[in-house]
């Protein structure tokens, strides 16, 4: 057996989560931990359900792909007009 094998060091580690900004402590190898989404703040574990707002990334969709499919549709239908 070797006589001298390095063991890795141990910290006390605070693991912060970003979305209720609640801090929990552990031991690990890894000095800092930041996660997206903890125990105390996941809808699985508390039963209450966590609304996310993308109200702004849907009125992006629409104002990009939305208006587009508009004119399609009413080019579409005036083909369909023209075709009779």
């Amino acid at each position: 057996m070797k006589k001298k094998i390095k063991q890795p060091e141990l910290h006390n580690v605070e693991v912060t989560c970003f979305t209720c900004n609640s801090k929990h402590k552990i031991w690990t190898t890894v000095k800092k931990i930041k996660i997206e989404i903890c125990s105390q703040c996941n809808s699985f574990y508390t039963g209450k359900q966590l609304f996310v707002t993308v109200a702004g990334q849907i009125d992006k969709f629409y104002k990009r792909y939305g208006n587009e499919n508009k004119e399609q549709e009413i080019e579409n239908k005036e083909l369909k007009e023209e075709k009779k």
